[in-house]
């Protein structure tokens, strides 16, 4: 499996703003850093997910940006996408290793330190982990972790840890203090007026840390 830069993943969600300007913001987003696109489409029609997806993958495949479709393991295989993520809720990590096989990277969210564990010792790739500050993307959110509960499951686990839920400029590198390798984020780019601004101002945030 090829190297990953964990440092900055922009969750690209289909419900927060049209396709046309989703486009346009991952690849605005792209251009000033971000290092890693998920895709998320929870309500698209299989057709409309595929074409969105494959849109997006002629968009990083140039500039070597990997693309992680979230849930849709038959979204990721047909577009070629170097992975899937996974909350708790979705296919088993063990069916979903048997469906896309080795070379593919398979991320999952976790919320307590007894998930963390067990999806290293399934074999996860990285975690995302979250929430970790209050967000107002996720509709039913589970137990708000804050930087000690990062922590907590940093110390349990080696695998790389993206972390979500709430995170901005201002607090991006107290999150990579903490312990996580890199941050997610929806609205702190999605929501932006300047996308490119919000995407170096993140970066800057990140690489100010160790």
């Amino acid at each position: 499996m090829k190297t990953f830069n964990w440092k900055l993943c922009l969750i690209a969600d289909a419900e927060a703003c049209s396709r046309k300007n989703l486009l346009f913001i991952i690849q605005e987003a792209v251009e000033a850093g971000v290092t890693l696109v998920q895709l998320r489409a929870k309500k698209l029609r299989i057709r409309e997910f595929l074409e969105f997806a494959i849109k997006t993958s002629e968009i990083l495949r140039p500039r070597n940006i990997p693309l992680i479709i979230n849930d849709r393991i038959d979204i990721a295989l047909s577009c070629e996408a170097d992975g899937i993520h996974l909350g708790q809720e979705d296919l088993p990590l063990a069916f979903a290793r048997k469906l896309l096989g080795k070379n593919r990277l398979i991320g999952l969210t976790v919320n307590t330190t007894e998930e963390a564990i067990k999806a290293e010792a399934e074999r996860a790739d990285y975690l995302g982990v979250g929430p970790l500050f209050f967000t107002s993307s996720k509709k039913n959110l589970r137990t708000i972790l804050g930087l000690d509960g990062l922590k907590a499951i940093r110390e349990k686990v080696k695998i790389p840890i993206l972390a979500i839920g709430g995170i901005n400029a201002q607090n991006a590198g107290d999150v990579i203090s903490s312990g996580a390798d890199g941050v997610a984020v929806i609205s702190a780019i999605l929501g932006a007026n300047d996308i490119s601004r919000a995407t170096r101002e993140l970066l800057n945030a990140i690489n100010s840390k160790p």
